[in-house]
């Protein structure tokens, strides 16, 4: 996309691409980091809603103090469905949406970057009367023909990194001006400059297990304060903490989880790069963290209804992702490599040692399939766009 063009341009050429996740029927929130097409999505899913902006510095103004105004505003649309931008600017509005619910039947969407400060105000998320959602960069299933490995590695999977000819600087200001931006808008942060130091440290933790003492003792921090930015980064949607799986535990297991930022561009971008930096530990890191995104957007959006762990031994032994539900238990396990050899499979071979029930897939960087009793060894890009039907206990095709 040319830099002249609008975001209504921009929203047209997301609209290629046909979205895994379906509205719900009543009022819900949507959150999701920001740039994952929330917006988009609600508009295409509910044609004819009412649009309440509260990014508008004029629409936030006009309804701080004045909740009252929204049922004015729908009478005078004719509207009785509504979609709520940015919900979190703006907690008390909430209680005019909970009567409008209520006592008129309207139905209502509500986006959001984070229900934190929601919680900090003590709204009660409507006392669930509206399902939550969650809205996630695009999975290759979404993308279709268009999905390409080596730019889903090198950019990651938010939509706008499929539609701008340069997604290196669409991500250099993604980290740069939006989470900024996020964090300022909420007052989270008072010292942007060490924070920014925090983010790129916690990079280097990307897809391992998480030392929070080691962080902060790289950003001369407090370990409390390390400890507070990485529920920060949670509560924003911006990274994820994955436990370790413990269920039916028959080995000493380590007990720090992993930690990933939630798209492999925006990590990429954050991850500091030098003559000291490996170029396979950075690729490694990249390729595990697609994997687990997309594994964690197909549970989400398809509702699959699994927990993500990993799943590391005392003496070392790894699967680097574990989805755990009602519909199976499945370990995975990635590998950059080209070439497949036997000994690859160790650490699913130790897991279905004490998971017999379990089903186990080795992406990696080859051509070729292979099948080793209960173990799958699949191409990266073919396993890719297959694991949500995977997830879902669909056949696989080919």
């Amino acid at each position: 996309m040319k830099n002249g063009n609008s975001i209504a341009e921009t929203r047209v050429r997301w609209a290629m691409f046909s979205r895994t996740l379906r509205p719900l029927d009543h009022s819900f929130f949507l959150f999701g980091p920001r740039g994952t097409g929330k917006s988009t999505w609600v508009e295409a899913a509910l044609p004819g809603a009412l649009r309440i902006d509260l990014l508008r510095e004029s629409t936030y103004l006009e309804l701080l103090g004045h909740a009252d105004r929204l049922e004015a505003m729908a009478d005078g649309a004719g509207a009785t469905t509504l979609v709520v931008d940015e919900v979190q600017r703006l907690p008390s509005l909430l209680d005019e949406v909970h009567r409008l619910i209520e006592g008129r039947g309207f139905r209502f969407a509500l986006t959001g970057s984070s229900a934190r400060k929601l919680r900090r105000a003590g709204t009660n998320l409507l006392a669930g009367r509206a399902r939550t959602l969650q809205m996630h960069p695009f999975t290759p299933t979404e993308l279709g023909d268009a999905f390409q490995l080596p730019h889903a590695v090198r950019y990651g999977l938010l939509p706008t990194v499929w539609t701008v000819e340069d997604p290196e600087r669409y991500l250099a200001a993604y980290v740069g001006t939006y989470l900024r931006e996020e964090l300022m808008q909420e007052a989270l942060v008072r010292n942007l400059g060490s924070f920014n130091r925090f983010l790129q440290t916690a990079s280097l933790s990307q897809g391992q297990t998480l030392n929070v003492q080691a962080v902060a003792s790289e950003c001369a921090i407090p370990r409390k304060t390390a400890e507070s930015h990485f529920g920060l980064l949670e509560d924003l949607l911006l990274a994820v903490r994955l436990p370790q799986f413990r269920r039916r535990a028959a080995r000493g297991l380590t007990a720090h989880p992993k930690f990933f930022y939630f798209d492999v561009g925006v990590f990429r971008a954050l991850r500091p790069r030098g003559p000291l930096d490996s170029d396979a530990e950075i690729e490694g890191a990249a390729l595990e963290t697609l994997v687990f995104q997309v594994m964690r957007a197909e549970c989400a959006n398809r509702e699959l209804g699994y927990e993500l762990f990993s799943w590391r031994t005392a003496s070392g032994a790894e699967v680097d992702l574990v989805a755990y539900g009602p519909r199976g238990l499945h370990a995975v396990e990635v590998k950059r490599s080209s070439r497949f050899a036997e000994k690859d499979l160790a650490s699913l071979r130790l897991f279905a040692e004490d998971y017999p029930e379990g089903q186990g897939l080795l992406l990696y960087g080859g051509t070729q399939r292979y099948r080793f009793g209960n173990i799958d060894v699949v191409p990266m890009a073919e396993g890719l766009v297959g694991l949500g039907d995977r997830l879902a206990g669909l056949p696989a095709a080919g």
